[in-house]
């Protein structure tokens, strides 16, 4: 008994002794691996959280920092109006995405959907919505391409300087309407009319292939300098030197900061952007000596004048004045140029439209030129305008940045963010009857300008689209009068090779782009 109870007791005597081995390393060891645990939980539950909230705009993953090096990757892979496009399509009409690390909205809606616009029929669409607010008036790019190309704090294109800007764009209302506006027309007609006379060397009886892109490019730049400048120019010289401008304006728009940190990269094109710079500014001292000789100003002042006599008042900078002539001769040979050359083809493509626009001028304006009071009769050729820059626009995008927090379609919208406005594919997904055709019926009646806006809206519209419409009406009716065009070796729209990066043109890096020329006594015997 004395055994048992003596074993009995040691054992009791142990426990405590395992207990406390129990009770006090295991707690130690709990509370060290706890804390790193909980640190970790902590850290994802954030991460999980800031995820949903990015996530409440359609698009492309955050995932750690990979979505924006891809998405950014594919804009400059693709190109802006390509990349938009490929967004759009894969996600719907508002797209979040990341531009050089900032976060960038796509947007390609005109409108609500009738539910919601039944609902609350002041809830204003997404891309009118950012057109017509002033605080978003700023336009975004890599701020030393913007240097480069001279558009940094100067002119108004991709002015990113809200008061510089302001004070800027009314010489160019001033310029682009009233009497520069009842000008057009008639210098519009005079400037084709001498090309083409020079052009078929007074020959109008056989037709003749014609290097259409820079024969259109000489004939806009004639007008733009005959209507703002008025000094004489070397039209061959200043077009090829603006198209290697616009190839450098595009390719340097959204480079990184690395790029810029490398000259022997961009080299070539900083060259291009500084060639035309340097022969806007001898045409400036051609001006300005003009100015000093002439014994009435009234019979020389324009655009170019009002701008020399606010620098000389310290109003602008003579960067600024450069960069405003700069960008007043480039938009025709950059944007018109190649809006016409859409049409022409849509013409040759489509010989009964053709018809119908030939009939009407001849209805409107006889064997005479076309004048400004014939313009509103000319139904038939502004549909086919408008239906050209619907179905085969030039510039199809827009882009801004928001200057204060705002809410978009129910999102909300950060101040700095970045947005795009998808107009060309707006124009191709709402309100027309036959969106993906090219046909006249679709401007058969009154179009609202909420879903077709080809010059956008608000306080950064094209300040030039009034005199743009002017321009081409007279180019094409003043050519069509006298010719018939043809496509050269079977090209149309749909194979010719087009990039879509600021702007969708045709890629004429391989081969130049030709049309036929016939005069109509010719074509109608």
């Amino acid at each position: 008994m004395r055994q048992f109870a003596l074993g009995d007791m040691v054992l009791q005597m142990s426990k405590p002794a395992r207990q406390n081995l129990t009770t006090g390393v295991i707690p130690e060891m709990g509370s060290r691996a706890t804390a790193p645990l909980l640190l970790f939980l902590g850290l994802l539950f954030i991460f999980v959280k800031i995820s949903e909230k990015r996530a409440t705009l359609p698009g492309p993953s955050f995932c750690l920092g990979i979505g924006p090096l891809i998405s950014y990757g594919r804009f400059l892979w693709m190109g802006i109006g390509s990349a938009s496009n490929y967004y759009n399509e894969k996600y719907g009409e508002i797209v979040r995405v990341w531009i050089h690390g900032e976060e960038t909205l796509i947007l390609s809606r005109s409108s609500d959907v009738l539910v919601s616009f039944i609902i609350n029929s002041c809830r204003s669409s997404a891309v009118n919505h950012v057109m017509k607010k002033g605080h978003y008036i700023s336009r975004f790019g890599n701020k030393r391409a913007l240097q480069c190309i001279g558009m940094n704090e100067n002119g108004i294109i991709f002015n990113n300087n809200p008061s510089i800007w302001k004070q800027t764009r009314p010489y160019f209302a001033k310029a682009l309407t009233g009497p520069g506006l009842r000008r057009t027309l008639a210098v519009s007609v005079e400037s084709t009319r001498n090309h083409l006379e020079k052009l078929l060397g007074g020959h109008n009886t056989t037709s003749t292939c014609v290097d259409i892109l820079l024969f259109l490019r000489a004939i806009t730049l004639d007008i733009s300098n005959r209507l703002f400048l008025r000094v004489p120019l070397h039209e061959g010289e200043i077009v090829s030197k603006i198209q290697k401008y616009f190839d450098t304006w595009q390719t340097l728009l959204l480079k990184p900061d690395i790029f810029f940190k490398f000259k022997w990269i961009y080299k070539k094109h900083e060259k291009a952007a500084q060639d035309l710079q340097d022969v806007v500014e001898e045409l400036l001292l051609k001006k300005q000596q003009e100015l000093q000789e002439a014994e009435k100003l009234h019979d020389i002042t324009d655009f170019a004048t009002d701008l020399i006599f606010a620098q000389t008042h310290g109003k602008l900078t003579a960067d600024n004045v450069r960069q405003c002539v700069l960008e007043i001769l480039i938009a025709g040979p950059d944007t018109m140029s190649v809006s016409i050359f859409f049409m022409l083809m849509l013409i040759a493509q489509h010989p009964e439209v053709e018809k119908k626009i030939v009939e009407e001028i001849q209805a409107v304006t006889g064997e005479r030129e076309v004048q400004n009071s014939d313009l509103q009769q000319l139904k038939t050729v502004e549909s086919f305008i408008n239906e050209s820059m619907r179905y085969q626009p030039v510039v199809d995008f827009t882009m801004r940045k928001a200057l204060k927090d705002d809410v978009i379609d129910g999102y909300p919208v950060k101040k700095g963010t970045n947005i795009i406005l998808n107009l060309g594919r707006m124009h191709k997904v709402e309100f027309f009857l036959k969106p993906n055709e090219f046909n006249l019926e679709n401007f058969a009646q009154n179009v609202p300008h909420r879903y077709f806006q080809p010059f956008g809206c608000g306080p950064r519209s094209c300040v030039g689209k009034y005199i743009a419409m002017v321009m081409m009406k007279g180019i094409l009716v003043t050519m069509l009068k006298r010719y018939r065009v043809h496509s050269h070796n079977g090209s149309t729209l749909e194979n010719i090779k087009n990039n879509n990066d600021l702007s969708y043109h045709p890629n004429e890096s391989h081969s130049r782009l030709r049309m036929i020329f016939t005069p109509r006594n010719q074509a109608a015997a």
